[in-house]
């Protein structure tokens, strides 16, 4: 190799380590870019020729520039809506105009105007939506969540676990519906829903009558102006039944098994009433109410019906279930976010903003939810850091100046060695 030819192999060197610091002052540059994955310059060397019959170099250069996928730290924010994955996968986004889709790490998602969750560019978020029964589709698509108002819903059954004290004694007054309080020995009311979601309270007013067998009746009321026909009176009787209890206090039987009303501006119900499994029915009598010693008390009270209610908020499980709480207590699956992960991320190619799009060397995508298979859980409420090492990029970048400094240096020399070949002459 000549002279001149070193020069050109240093200036190869210089170029190589330039190109080597352009990656590390991209990493150092993305050090707070959430989801950013370092990268790597990875060297070669280049042949330039013969010397005898070996062949011998002609400087390096930068054969690649590897992007290195290794997790990054995660940092809580407590926002709902910003995600992290921990391990593999990506979340999907379609850019705008349905084109194929991009994949990131970034998690900084929020709903728009139309109820899409969108990256910070606009982007929609891929994942599984729900069909009309609340079912969790098989298919991916832009995930739009339902921000329409939940409707109400009647009320069919209502159900009561609670224990009328065995020692009451026996009342020989009758259950007068004017007088509710003075002709019962218990009393508790269950909230119930019309077809239009008005809230109503049934009032269970239960009445001891013997005591061998144990037996109590019980009267479901409602306020006389809630009901059609109106009653004449304060309170309007809806339905009257008889509870019997064994001699060890479990129930025998239940003659009450239904409330018939039609609410005020509202359609007729049927609502079922559940007070346990009675012996006489094949159940244990005691899953339900029991005569046993002791206060007269409700443990537990329960109906299925619901006002309508607006969405105030959602929360996301680390399988990526998308949840909505509306304003009247219920809550309701709205889809799920789906991820991507590939067999060879590397060959993923940049595309900026922390998005990337899939190449033949990249593999086929899996789709998949976070949490299944191979695919890294997600967490809500959290962002992946950056994972450049910040230590590491700056014993590189002394690595790659110093190599900078020693490929000037051997220009220098050669053009001495090549001053002192034209100083031959003088």
């Amino acid at each position: 190799m000549s002279i001149s030819g070193s020069m050109y192999t240093g200036v190869s060197g210089l170029n190589s380590h330039s190109e080597a610091m352009s990656v590390i002052s991209d990493n150092i540059a993305n050090v707070n870019t959430v989801g950013f994955k370092s990268s790597r310059a990875n060297f070669g060397d280049i042949l330039g020729g013969m010397i005898g019959s070996d062949r011998i170099g002609n400087g390096s250069m930068v054969t690649s520039v590897q992007t290195m996928f290794g997790q990054g730290s995660l940092v809580g924010t407590g926002n709902t809506t910003d995600l992290a994955l921990q391990g593999d996968g990506f979340f999907m986004v379609t850019p705008p105009g349905g084109s194929s889709p991009l994949y990131t790490r970034a998690g900084q998602v929020q709903l728009d105007q139309d109820g899409y969750l969108v990256n910070q560019q606009g982007m929609r978020m891929m994942g599984y939506g729900v069909d009309a029964a609340g079912e969790i589709s098989s298919s991916t698509s832009e995930l739009q969540l339902p921000t329409t108002a939940l409707p109400p819903t009647a009320t069919t059954q209502m159900e009561l676990r609670a224990n009328l004290g065995a020692q009451v004694p026996v009342t020989t007054a009758p259950f007068d519906v004017d007088s509710p309080d003075t002709t019962s020995q218990y009393q508790t009311s269950v909230t119930v829903y019309d077809s239009v979601g008005e809230a109503h309270q049934v009032e269970l007013y239960f009445t001891k009558m013997s005591d061998s067998p144990q037996q109590w009746e019980v009267n479901a009321t409602a306020t006389a102006s809630e009901v059609e026909p109106p009653a004449a009176t304060g309170r309007a009787l809806l339905a009257t039944g008889t509870l019997e209890f064994n001699p060890d206090g479990s129930l025998a039987a239940n003659s009450l098994t239904n409330v018939n009303v039609t609410w005020a501006g509202a359609a007729a119900a049927d609502i079922a009433v559940d007070f346990g499994t009675p012996t006489a029915a094949g159940g244990t009598g005691i899953d339900g109410i029991t005569g046993y010693a002791g206060d007269s008390a409700a443990s537990f009270i329960n109906q299925d019906g619901n006002s309508s209610g607006d969405l105030g908020g959602i929360a996301i499980g680390d399988d990526g279930t998308i949840t909505g709480q509306y304003t009247n207590g219920e809550s309701r699956v709205l889809g799920q976010i789906a991820t991507a992960r590939f067999i060879a991320p590397d060959g993923l190619q940049r595309e900026g903003a922390g998005l990337y799009s899939a190449t033949l060397a990249a593999g086929d995508p899996t789709i998949a939810p976070p949490g299944q298979g191979s695919h890294g859980i997600l967490v809500s409420g959290s962002l992946e850091s950056s994972n450049v090492d910040l230590a590491a990029e700056f014993v590189n970048l002394i690595a790659v100046q110093r190599g900078f400094q020693s490929n000037s240096r051997t220009i220098s020399t050669a053009d001495e060695m090549l001053n002192e070949v034209v100083n031959i002459k003088r």
